[in-house]
């Protein structure tokens, strides 16, 4: 599988041709599903991060993970 960035990359330049509309329909139905599947790829990527994307926080004596997001909640009802 190939990389993030990589993927992305491709993807633009997928979008790129696409918006020309100067390709045959039979091409640009090829390059659409193979956007689509990159853009799977990427947001999969992107969610498998996310999962992985703790904070680690001690509650009662006991380490739990908590999304990043929440903390940055924390953060601003601190202020």
């Amino acid at each position: 599988m190939a990389k993030f960035e990589e993927c992305l990359d491709r993807l633009e330049k997928i979008v790129d041709q696409l918006e020309k509309g100067d390709i045959p329909l039979e091409q640009a139905l090829k390059l659409f599903e193979e956007g689509v599947q990159l853009s799977n790829s990427c947001r999969k990527e992107l969610e498998d991060a996310e999962g992985k994307v703790e904070i680690l926080l001690k509650q009662n004596g006991k380490l739990q993970p908590e999304p990043f997001d929440s903390m940055s909640e924390k953060v601003e009802t601190r202020k």
